[in-house]
């Protein structure tokens, strides 16, 4: 799966040179987090609530409503972003990009091709793509199945849910390597798994964590 699989597409951004009100304005109307800030057509920033902060009188000054109003309308957006910004590709892979936003602490990075903006990752967009991954809303059964962290373990519980007629529709694999054992995370397209789990727990496995989905 690909940045371009999931980023949020022609995100709203701003103009360095566009006023702080102007700025707050839209975040307001949008409920904006973070903003990609453009010099014409090429990414220089990114802005959050945090950065307007920043620049902002506090809310213990003595200035009348008036006054700060025209303290603000004399900040521009350049005046407050955040110039070091991680960026991705729309051809990097979503897995990447999230543990690029990870090691920098970020929860949104633009996404940038040929020099220009084409969308917005953030981390509702990781959620919804993770919630996808693993079928969440996909009717069916979901369990996991706890094993030593061996050769031919996946290949042997696929072939049992084969055998029964039922198909895997989503898949994931989570490894302990303290223990050296893993867990199998499996969605099927039937709620009707009994024997299933009774043959997998027949051939030494543990099953865990069953839960239908029946839309």
């Amino acid at each position: 799966m690909y940045v371009r699989d999931r980023m949020t597409k022609n995100p709203y951004c701003i103009q360095a040179s566009a006023g702080i009100t102007e700025l707050m304005g839209l975040m307001r109307e949008k409920n904006l987090k973070k903003v990609p800030v453009l010099d014409g057509e090429k990414v220089v920033g990114m802005i959050t609530s945090g950065d307007i902060e920043k620049v902002s009188p506090t809310k213990a000054t003595s200035l009348s409503v008036f006054e700060i109003n025209y303290l603000l309308s004399k900040i521009q957006v350049k005046d407050a972003m955040t110039r070091q910004f991680t960026a991705v590709s729309p051809d990097d892979l979503i897995e990447d990009a999230a543990v690029e936003m990870r090691a920098k602490r970020v929860n949104a990075v633009p996404v940038i091709q040929d020099g220009k903006l084409v969308g917005i990752m953030t981390e509702s967009d990781l959620f919804d793509a993770l919630i996808d991954v693993m079928g969440a809303r996909v009717v069916g059964t979901r369990f996991v199945v706890s094993t030593k962290d061996k050769e031919g373990v996946l290949s042997e519980v696929c072939t049992i849910i084969s055998n029964h007629g039922v198909n895997i529709i989503h898949l994931a694999v989570v490894r302990h390597d303290e223990d050296n054992s893993a867990e199998l995370i499996l969605r099927v397209d039937s709620i009707n798994v009994e024997e299933i789990l009774q043959e997998i727990e027949s051939r030494g496995y543990t099953v865990s964590g069953v839960a239908k989905n029946r839309g």
